[in-house]
């Protein structure tokens, strides 16, 4: 029995496979459960029939809930009818913790504040993972890009002694017994590095302390900066 990834089935199509994760959707019906499984690479439709698995575990599966975490065994099949092209024939189902009340985030309409106030669970969302995969590409063809032009990444610190813009509105902190801020730029770092390396970048999170009630303010974002030695306008 092989430990797999959901979005490697196919590769594994007629074989016995093994998956943990956790279920999005449930639905009981007569002799036959289905539920559809995501373990952070996608996303699987599992069906187990009753007379594959036995009483006690059949019916612990009609009661599985919303992100219930779960280990299951079984067959992966071709289904042209699912999102995927495959689905899994059950035949071992383990339950490794149901949440002991309702989980509070629904396919239904949220507010914006009772999401950000429940964001350590808005994060298993598929819009929110497709954002999480999506960064991380920006990140690596960033990098590569960078590579590929011979210019060398010098991380600067988070927390900074003085202000790199000359502006009073930063955040505060304490560092030890001294003052100290976070981080607007790691510009000033970059430029000690370009001395040492010629051409270098930062990529790293930036803190803006301005107040603003807009959507289009940010306190806290990423930011590349590429600072090199020997370059004009042109």
């Amino acid at each position: 029995m092989e430990d797999i990834l959901i979005k490697n089935a196919g590769e594994f199509c007629g074989k016995n496979v093994r998956f943990k994760g956790w279920i999005i959707h449930n639905r009981p019906t007569g002799k036959l459960v289905f539920f559809e499984l995501r373990d952070g690479s996608g996303t699987i439709q599992c069906v187990l029939f009753s007379g594959n698995i036995g009483e006690n575990d059949f019916l612990s599966a009609k009661a599985l809930t919303l992100e219930t975490s779960v280990i299951v065994e079984g067959v992966i099949r071709k289904e042209s009818r699912s999102k995927t092209g495959y689905e899994l024939d059950v035949t071992y189902l383990e339950i490794i913790q149901q949440p002991h009340e309702e989980f509070p985030i629904s396919p239904k309409e949220h507010g914006v504040g009772f999401l950000m106030e429940n964001r350590h669970l808005w994060l298993r969302s598929q819009r929110q993972t497709s954002i999480l995969k999506i960064r991380l590409n920006i990140i690596k063809y960033s990098r590569e890009f960078f590579d590929k032009q011979g210019v060398i990444i010098f991380d600067a610190p988070i927390i900074s002694p003085v202000s790199c813009e000359g502006t009073t509105q930063l955040f505060e902190t304490k560092y030890f017994d001294e003052k100290a801020y976070l981080s607007q730029s790691g510009q000033l770092y970059n430029e000690v590095g370009a001395m040492a390396l010629g051409r270098v970048y930062s990529f790293g999170p930036t803190f803006r302390a301005e107040k603003s009630k807009t959507r289009r303010h940010l306190t806290e974002f990423w930011m590349i900066e590429p600072e090199a030695a020997f370059y004009n306008l042109e």
